[in-house]
């Protein structure tokens, strides 16, 4: 679905100025690079406007703290990967929501998609409900963990128990995005999500400012954002509109069966590697920050400061890895293999161009990007140096978010996982380590950032061109498809 005023977008236009500029230089298609375009730019701009609203709470609890910031910003710094659990599964079944819903798209199987639909939102609210009820009753028990400042705690438990309410929303919402994305459609999650990071931002400052609200307040925001994007998703996909909005690419009855076993089965199949590949960094940041927080409070400030700046420059991964997912997806649903092939890897080659300019323009504006996220005194200079490494490892990065997403697609999600635990229990952490146990210091978390990113890129790229994920496709595809 194609809506006016996409083109004069200036995201779009960097993107499909890059994937032209390959196709005239003969790497990649000029048709191919408008579709991958069209469908990766609406999950870029989501995924700037929600990274922005992380960077936010940020520098907005940070300003509102005084002379607490470090403590502040640690605490809530330490609460992120427990967050983050509820993006890991539900953008882990999430995978397999899209993987059943661009194949039945591409076959014109609505009945079957509807049902996928379903069978997603049961398991993911399933998994999730148990987590944001952990986090709700045991918030001081989970940061302390971590670390052993009380007043660090203290801040992190305070933002980690609100969450805790918006878990079973995070997941829901990105299953929701899925299935439009899925059905070719990227610019309503774009809306949807993208304006709930905005409106986010704007609740925090009315909380944590204009209400005082400080930490409490950052959460508050969070929750009530995700809230009501899972609500208008919901509401949307069952009547097929939204006003404002406009039409649905598809609808989803409510009521029809919700415990389809071979649904469920599949989503679960599909999904649960690609769940651990996400809980393979989401958990290892709990090591990761407890090795960040031996160096001292200064540098786990610093490090906080940086994995905000990473999480903007790793935006664009997100579109072509989801736009690899829908494209691969409809050309298997349609029983062409060759072509989801080749859509691949020139979206690949497009990832790979566009994070090289993003990291280009992020290193020469690396410290005043620190600076505004909180950053004082001595923690700048270690901050700076920590987004210098990331700007470095984001490269790889693009070829890993890419290819996993073609191989999500295929339902081959087992090998995605096992390389990105490769590269973050065998690397990452380890270089960690050493820096804080060894002469080396901060040099090991700079090896870090690289090691997470460039084993299981050089992995899924070896997978993908082995072609034996096509064949773990035929599985999964919808019946008719395989009859042709």
């Amino acid at each position: 679905m194609k809506r006016t005023g996409s083109r004069a977008n200036p995201v779009r236009g960097v993107i499909l100025l890059i994937g032209l500029g390959l196709a005239r230089l003969g790497l990649i298609d000029a048709e191919r690079a408008r579709k991958a375009t069209d469908l990766s730019w609406p999950r870029v701009v989501t995924g700037i406007a929600r990274m922005s609203k992380n960077a936010a709470d940020v520098a907005m609890v940070g300003a509102a703290s005084g002379i607490a910031t470090k403590p502040a910003i640690s605490g809530v710094g330490l609460a992120g990967p427990f967050w983050g659990l509820a993006f890991a599964l539900g953008g882990g079944f999430a995978a397999g929501t899209i993987a059943l819903v661009s194949q039945r798209f591409g076959a014109e199987e609505f009945g079957q998609l509807g049902q996928a639909v379903r069978s997603s939102f049961v398991v993911v609210v399933a998994v999730t409900l148990p987590v944001g009820a952990a986090f709700w009753l045991f918030p001081e028990w989970l940061i302390s963990l971590l670390n052993s400042d009380q007043q660090v705690i203290t801040y992190g438990a305070t933002y980690l128990q609100i969450l805790g309410l918006g878990v079973p929303f995070a997941g829901l919402n990105l299953v929701g995005s899925r299935v439009l994305i899925g059905a070719d459609d990227a610019q309503i999650p774009m809306i949807l999500r993208g304006g709930g990071a905005v409106l986010n931002i704007v609740l925090n400052g009315v909380f944590i400012f204009g209400m005082g609200m400080g930490v409490a307040g950052a959460a508050w925001g969070t929750v009530a954002a995700n809230v009501l994007v899972t609500s208008l998703f919901i509401v949307g996909l069952i009547a097929g509109w939204l006003p404002g909005i406009g039409q649905f690419p598809v609808s989803v009855s409510p009521r029809g069966t919700y415990f389809h076993w071979d649904d469920i089965t599949d989503v679960v199949s599909i999904g649960t590697p690609v769940v651990g590949r996400n809980m393979t960094w989401t958990v290892a940041r709990f090591p990761m920050l407890f090795i960040v927080g031996m160096f001292g409070t200064t540098v786990l400030t610093a490090y906080t400061v940086a994995r905000r700046i990473w999480g903007l420059m790793n935006v664009p991964g997100w579109g072509f890895g989801l736009a690899a997912s829908s494209l691969v997806g409809q050309h298997l649903g349609e029983d062409d293999e060759e072509t989801a092939g080749v859509y691949g890897r020139e979206i690949v080659l497009m990832a790979v161009a566009t994070y090289g300019v993003s990291a280009a323009v992020v290193a020469l504006v690396a410290r005043p990007g620190v600076v505004l996220l909180g950053a004082e005194g001595e923690v700048i200079p270690i901050a700076v140096g920590m987004v210098f490494a990331g700007c470095l490892a984001i490269i790889p990065q693009g070829v890993n978010s890419t290819i996993a997403g073609a191989l999500d697609a295929s339902g081959d999600t087992n090998w995605p996982f096992i390389y990105q635990t490769l590269g973050v229990f065998a690397v990452s952490i380890p270089a960690a380590y050493l820096g804080a146990k060894t002469s080396i210091g901060v040099w090991g978390i700079y090896v870090a950032f690289l090691g997470e990113t460039l084993v299981p890129a050089v992995g899924n790229y070896y997978r993908f061109s082995t072609g034996k994920w096509k064949a773990i496709s035929r599985e999964y595809r919808p019946e008719t498809a395989l009859d042709d």
